[in-house]
């Protein structure tokens, strides 16, 4: 650590800023070929079944990950784990759009998960680094940044298809804006120390502290995957909301986790994240059965809400904690937040099938409790 450390006064904001730049890159990479869906669907002639199996090859790619970006961080560190994972983003991008059949395009997908992936590992690791050289707690806001990056490249989406409908161009565009970004970030990230390797450990099912945070990860992310892909059919038949009304499920609860993400550096430097993540599961898990058990419209948009400000401290929190006991564990936790986010969506789809969709979305307030029933097992160490 001595070796750079003459850096950190000089040059922190801009550390600062380069690893927030490579949370927007991640965000904009996902929000870009997201955006197109519709697009891709057309070019490849794809059924929506097909279209289905080529998003979970993405969430497939990252839960298989693990040992690639397990060894990567363990070998070289942080910093190259970004910029391999930065560098070639964009380049699978342009193999998306310019994929000539499905099962090219599926396995150019799985690739996506694994750098996707790879990014989100390396990008955590810096993110904890910086708030240790810094002091100073970064990790939520960088985590707001990343939903500014899928923002970005929803509005930078609807822009190109007025310049043109090609996919191909899109993405061109897009690579070039992600490589520009990434190249003036990667020379002021921080370096890292050589990790000892736990010898056979490697590879080892995650366990003890890295287990409950991989749990708090995977609970997180089967809410916040859930709620994005079921709030607006749920508030269309569960809450009797119209055409109109039923998106707004999806943008309550996204605004708030925003604003709390934003601010949520201060709030976790005043109360700590074991409060944090205590109320938040309780105030999203809580508040989300109280309007399931309400119903109607209006109690639904509070519950949705709630449960954004709720959830917003799991990610960066987790993330965090994670970090500080090296780099397998926070890969073990990101891969177990990729499961969530896998198996989420499909399992309240289950439920509902089964009985209703109110149902179906208790099993998410379940979820968010479960964050908070988690938050007293694990040994938090600020």
């Amino acid at each position: 650590m001595t070796h750079n450390s003459h850096l950190f006064p000089v040059s922190l904001r801009r550390t600062q800023l380069a690893i927030a730049t490579l949370f927007l890159v991640l965000g904009f990479n996902f929000g870009t070929w997201a955006s197109r869906i519709p697009a891709l669907k057309a070019q490849l002639q794809l059924s929506t079944a097909e279209v289905g199996f080529l998003l979970l090859a993405s969430g497939f790619g990252a839960v298989f990950s693990f040992p690639i970006t397990a060894t990567i961080l363990q070998k070289y560190g942080s910093k190259a784990a970004c910029m391999i994972a930065g560098l070639l983003l964009p380049l699978v991008l342009i193999g998306l759009a310019l994929a000539p059949n499905y099962p090219l395009a599926i396995a150019v997908m799985l690739l996506e998960g694994v750098l996707a992936s790879l990014l989100n590992v390396g990008m955590n690791a810096q993110g904890v680094k910086a708030e240790t050289v810094g002091k100073q707690a970064i990790m939520s806001r960088l985590h707001a940044v990343f939903s500014l990056g899928g923002l970005a490249a929803a509005l930078f989406a609807s822009g190109m298809t007025f310049v043109s409908e090609q996919v191909w161009l899109h993405f061109l565009f897009a690579a070039a804006l992600l490589w520009l970004a990434v190249i003036v970030s990667l020379s002021h990230l921080l370096l890292d120390q050589q990790e000892q390797s736990a010898g056979g450990r490697r590879f080892a099912l995650p366990s003890g502290v890295a287990l409950w945070l991989g749990l708090m990860a995977l609970f997180g992310t089967i809410v916040e995957g859930s709620m994005s892909d079921w709030s607006a059919l749920y508030l269309k038949e569960g809450a009797g909301a119209g055409s109109q009304m039923a998106p707004l499920g999806i943008a309550f609860f996204s605004i708030t986790m925003f604003i709390a993400r934003w601010f949520g550096d201060g709030w976790r430097t005043q109360l700590g994240a074991p409060k944090m993540l205590f109320w938040g599961g309780v105030l999203s898990g809580g508040g989300l059965l109280c309007a399931l058990l309400i119903g109607g419209l209006v109690p639904a948009l509070i519950g949705f809400a709630l449960v954004g400000l709720g959830m917003a401290a799991v990610s960066p929190c987790v993330y965090a904690a994670a970090a500080k006991h090296g780099a397998v564990a926070l890969a073990a936790v990101t891969t177990m937040g990729s499961i969530g986010a896998l198996m989420g969506p499909p399992m309240i789809g289950f439920v509902a099938h089964h009985s209703n969709l109110s149902w179906g979305m208790a099993v998410v307030a379940l979820a968010g409790l479960m964050i908070a029933i988690l938050t007293p097992r694990i040994k938090w160490s600020n």
